[in-house]
């Protein structure tokens, strides 16, 4: 399956890369430089930096020790035999991708949020979507396709794992909010390339919810966007992991 990867997507994953080389080299430079000062000065501070590095890894792994915890104790797994049709679709985007080993994909009832994520634990993919829009799959298939093929281009993208590598880069500011917008524009492309223009209607009912988003005329929401583009419009999404639905939409309009 043909997909255009974003272009600000390399870019900035070129900078993580750069930035946490720059950031473990100075770390590892102090403590050289610590080191020769002598046992006293550098004892303390090497085991500050070494807790906080302890600290920040088990924060991460617990946080996801519970989210997988979630996941499988709550989840409906898709199976050939659970909801048989939807996981046949799901099998063949994942082939379409040449994702090898693909990755257990749950339902999740999340009080009818709008969402679906991917997750990585201990060597494995996860991928889960929330009932709310797993709910329409029989009457709008194609936007539920257009979900799933999403976060498996983040399987595909390797996204996750590149975040872990480059973690130390989480301290340039905006960088890691930055290079996240780029892969779910790579990802909204993923997803339009196994479902064409319902792709479109797919972040609109991310918007609007599915009670009412077939009323909304993408046009008129796309202009009313851009007349809504104010400087803390701007300066928010800063901040933001994901980029503005509007600016998605018009993305997947332009390829």
């Amino acid at each position: 399956m043909e997909y255009r990867v974003h272009q600000k997507e390399t870019f900035y994953f070129t900078l993580k890369i750069l930035f946490t080389v720059v950031v473990v080299f100075f770390a590892v430079s102090a403590l050289k430089n610590l080191t020769a000062l002598g046992a006293e000065a550098a004892g303390p501070t090497a085991a500050v930096f070494v807790f906080y590095a302890v600290f920040i890894w088990l924060f991460i792994w617990f946080q996801k020790v519970l989210l997988i915890g979630h996941l499988k104790g709550n989840g409906v797994e898709i199976t050939a035999s659970q909801f048989p049709e939807a996981h046949e679709a799901y099998r063949k985007i994942a082939e379409g991708l040449q994702i090898r080993k693909i990755p257990p994909l749950f339902i999740l009832q999340e009080g009818g949020a709008l969402n679906a994520f991917a997750v990585r634990f201990s060597g494995r993919n996860y991928i889960a979507v929330y009932s709310e829009i797993f709910s329409m799959y029989e009457s709008a298939p194609e936007i539920v396709q257009f979900v799933l093929a999403h976060e498996l281009g983040h399987v595909k993208r390797n996204h996750l794992v590149k975040r872990f590598w480059t973690l130390p880069s989480a301290f340039v500011p905006f960088l890691e909010a930055a290079y996240s917008r780029s892969c779910e524009h790579t990802c909204d492309r993923i997803g339009a390339a196994f479902c064409g223009e319902k792709s479109i209607q797919g972040l609109i009912l991310l918007a609007a919810g599915k009670d009412i988003f077939s009323k909304v005329k993408v046009e008129s929401y796309i202009e009313s966007a851009k007349t809504n583009n104010t400087a803390a419009v701007k300066f928010a999404q800063l901040f933001m992991s994901h980029p503005y639905i509007p600016l998605r939409i018009r993305d997947l309009q332009n390829q």
